[in-house]
């Protein structure tokens, strides 16, 4: 062994002769000179293959020039040092014994404040050099735990990105290999690596954060708070790289830190995130961690957990689908939920989308792991969940759902019903009153049909409060009452027979406020399934149950309604959608409706009522009429509703209002609602409001009362005495004035329905003058300028002829030479002449 070390000293010794012209050189002026000398240098040592012990001499004797050529002025000498120095490191047996020189000199070159290696190339080869000096040092450099931590701070914002990647590289490797040492100085790399982790370039970012798990393992424990949030924004990383790399950080110091206990609840919320995470491989890696972190955690405290290890095996009833977390994380869960509840409920309402939609998706998580224990934070998480369901963002408010349909797995009905039905019937937020009701929705949705059952009453019952289903007139409030009803009829299906007028009069409210087509679709489709639930054949089967009731609960508010009060919507509802059935209740509806079409109700509320009972009236036998009794009530009705609504009052309300009721009223003539013998009973208390309503502002108006009047003629026409019928043609006259062409026309019609309700009663001669004059009006629109008028004019006098002849054709051949076109006349008289002779219609023999 003598002889071999002998043999290398004295190899190390030819060596370094042969280097001494070149050492020389190094010293000159001439840069090619001083670069000649290193690449000579070069090729007679570490290129030339020599043993690791010679190299050891050699290296000690040319540290220190080699070292002085880092300053060199020229950027290819202090290349050709650098490369020279990171191979002998590599090579020599004892590279130690170097760092007393090379530390300070790389501490001079890369650690001051101004970085004195102007070449980012030649910064990144001193580092990677650095970064080899830990791996073949070790331990031998915590003396020189100064000088490193100096350069790193520098080198880790050096603005050349592999740079920061290779001192981030170097970091990891300096605190394993001396963490005895690296934790007294750890925090003096937080700020630089905290400035560096939000870089543009991924491969950086995730380098800082491998470093950053590095210095905080490795560290004294208190800078944990001042990295948690710059990780906490990196779990939003566009880099799916990034995110990983959080995982597998933040699971190694749950695993592996040595003050881990005192961050549990810091750190688990950002290792649950990453269970969410889109990227299949990120949340494997996070569920693999987040077991062993369970696991760890329940054998180091199996002493307390040893009954919950005996008992809490079995997952508990109507348990969600999928993996059950281990005991150990959910008792870490549960052991921090206090602190983790109020950062849910802070986060869920960050100005940042992301944030809010990662913080759903972890409350989720989080209940999962919490079980039956979430019910002692059941109102800060209800409150937390009314925010969320608030938001804008679709994903945020799915996630808060999908949240509480766990709330409602896992917390007895008894108390979420106590919290959650006081703020559905106390109105929570001015603005968003649903937000209770999107929430009742859901929980509802979680709950079993066992457990749920015995609480139908209360939910139902709370539900169809007037202060919770007909307080508001919102879309999505409609739309979240409408849900709580489907998830009733979803839960417990047959059972809610025991509600099912509660939930019927939810239904029918939100048919009778939605704004919308679709939401009201959605109702009837609802009620379709309430009928089902309880067996029964039609929609009619499910209101013949329920009408006695329902209008009932009608009645007793009938006195304060208004145009304004959903009730009269309400009612619309029930009794066009019931059909027949509400011809079995008039008993019970015709009380109401009096009630309520008085002449001193709401103007606007008796109009509506008017307009849903013409299209009731209009089938009649169908509805009002569907058991033949709506006659009975009919006189009445005409009497102590229609006539007084009909009575002239100023104003353009009033004059609508008698329009709705001209429009009722046709539709009960039309319908045969009433008979002949009730109209003769009231036509002097109905026909003057009706030709009282030809003189009306409103086209409509008077269109409808010439309709009912040609009705009522066709009613009773002939059982009308001759006083009574010569009330009625002149204000029929007038209207073949009309501006509107529709009315002049029905005019006609009733006019012509006169003449033939002029029976052998109708003494012609008697009331000749009455005769005389609605010829001549007659015969005056002969010479209409439109053809059809002069068309119907001439079949009405033909129809009259018959009535007096001889009186029709003195006036017409009184005016046939002064019309503009005789023809008309010609063919009356023509027809007049080929009437048999015989005396006027009821003419004294």
């Amino acid at each position: 062994m003598a002889a071999i070390a002998a043999g290398d000293e004295h190899a190390a010794s030819e060596v370094l002769r042969g280097l001494a012209r070149h050492l020389n050189c190094l010293n000159e002026d001439n840069k090619a000179t001083r670069k000649r000398a290193l690449d000579s240098i070069r090729k007679e040592t570490v290129d030339r293959g020599l043993s690791s012990s010679v190299l050891q001499e050699v290296f000690s004797a040319l540290l220190k020039p080699l070292l002085k050529c880092l300053s060199d002025p020229m950027e290819r000498c202090r290349e050709t040092s650098i490369g020279m120095l990171t191979e002998f490191i590599r090579c020599v047996p004892k590279p130690e014994e170097s760092l007393p020189y090379l530390m300070p000199c790389l501490a001079q070159r890369l650690g001051e404040k101004e970085i004195l290696e102007p070449a980012e190339e030649l910064r990144l080869m001193a580092v990677e050099m650095l970064t080899l000096a830990v791996e073949v040092c070790g331990k031998h450099l915590a003396p020189y735990l100064n000088e490193m931590i100096s350069i790193l701070q520098r080198t880790i914002v050096d603005p050349f990105p592999d740079v920061k990647r290779e001192s981030c590289k170097c970091t990891v490797n300096f605190a394993k290999c001396v963490p005895e040492h690296f934790h007294m100085q750890a925090e003096s790399l937080v700020k630089p690596l905290m400035m560096t982790i939000a870089h543009q370039h991924s491969r950086v970012r995730v380098s800082v954060i491998e470093a950053t798990g590095s210095v905080i393992q490795h560290g004294s424990g208190k800078n944990v708070d001042d990295v948690l949030s710059h990780l906490a924004q990196r779990l939003f990383d566009d880099s799916p790289q990034v995110r990983k790399t959080v995982a597998a950080v933040v699971g190694d110091w749950l695993l592996h830190m040595r003050d881990r206990y005192s961050y549990f609840h810091k750190l688990v919320p950002l290792l649950l995130s990453c269970i969410s995470d889109e990227v299949p491989e990120i949340r494997l890696l996070a569920a693999d961690l987040w077991r062993q972190v369970g696991a760890q955690w329940e054998k180091e405290n199996e002493d307390d957990l040893k009954d919950k290890m005996d008992f809490l095996l079995t997952p508990p009833p109507h348990y969600p689908p999928g993996e059950r977390p281990g005991l150990g994380c959910r008792e870490l869960v549960v052991r921090n939920l206090g602190r983790l509840v109020p950062a849910i409920a802070h986060d869920v309402t960050d100005w940042l989308v992301p944030t809010r939609v990662r913080t759903s998706q972890l409350l989720s998580v989080l209940l999962l792991h919490a079980e039956d224990h979430s019910t002692q934070h059941l109102q800060p998480l209800l409150a937390t969940l009314y925010r969320a369901c608030m938001d804008t963002e679709k994903d945020v408010v799915s996630n808060c759902l999908a949240a509480a349909k766990l709330l409602g797995t896992f917390v007895p009905p008894p108390v979420f019903l106590k919290l959650l039905l006081e703020h559905v019937t106390t109105p929570y937020s001015s603005s968003h009153p649903w937000a209770p009701l999107m929430v009742l929705a859901a929980v509802l949705g979680g709950c079993s049909k066992p457990l749920l059952g015995p609480h139908l009453q209360q939910i139902a019952g709370a539900l169809a409060q007037p202060d919770v289903c007909q307080e508001h007139q919102q879309v999505m409030y409609l739309e979240q009452l409408l849900a709580c009803v489907d998830v009733l009829l979803l839960q417990c299906e047959s059972d809610c027979g025991s509600v099912s007028l509660q939930l019927l009069q939810v239904l029918v409210t939100v048919q009778s406020l939605s704004p919308e087509p679709e939401l009201s679709d959605k109702a009837s489709e609802s009620v379709q399934t309430l009928c089902k639930a309880q067996g029964l054949g039609s929609v009619k089967e499910l209101y013949r149950r329920h009408m006695g009731q329902l209008l009932d609960w009608m009645s007793a508010s009938v006195n304060a309604w208004s145009s304004y009060s959903p009730q009269r919507l309400q009612l619309h509802v029930i009794v066009t959608q019931s059909g027949p059935v509400i011809g079995e209740y008039l008993s019970q509806l015709m009380p109401l409706l009096h009630s309520c079409l008085q002449p001193s109700r709401d103007p606007e509320m008796r109009m509506s009522i008017f307009t849903m009972l013409a299209k009731l009236l209009l089938d009649a036998s169908n509805t009002l009429d569907s058991q033949g009794c709506f006659r009975d009530e009919s006189e009445k009705f005409l009497r102590d509703v229609l006539v007084p609504n009909l009575v002239w009052h100023a104003g353009r309300t009033a004059a609508a209002v008698r329009t709705s009721a001209l429009s009722c009223l046709l539709a009960l003539l039309h319908g045969d609602a009433a008979t002949p013998g009730q109209l003769l009973c009231l036509e002097d208390k109905l026909s003057p409001q009706v030709l009282s309503a030809l003189e009306e502002d409103s086209q409509m108006s008077r269109l409808l009362a010439c309709r009912s009047l040609s009705a009522m003629l066709r009613l009773i026409g002939t059982s009308l005495h001759h006083e009574a019928l010569n009330k009625i043609y002149p204000e029929l006259v007038k209207r073949l004035d009309d501006s509107s062409e529709d009315v002049r026309a029905v005019a006609l019609q009733a006019l012509g329905l006169w003449l033939s309700s002029l029976t052998k009663d109708y003494n012609a001669e008697l009331c000749a003058p009455h005769l005389q004059l609605l010829f001549q009006q007659l015969l005056l629109h002969l010479d209409d300028p439109d053809s059809s008028v002069r068309e119907q004019v001439l079949e009405i006098l033909k129809k009259g002829s018959s009535v007096h002849p001889a009186l029709l054709k003195e006036e017409a051949e009184a005016v046939r030479d002064k019309q503009r076109s005789p023809l008309y006349c010609d063919q009356l008289l023509r027809h007049i002449a080929s009437l048999p002779t015989e005396h006027p219609a009821d003419c004294p023999e």
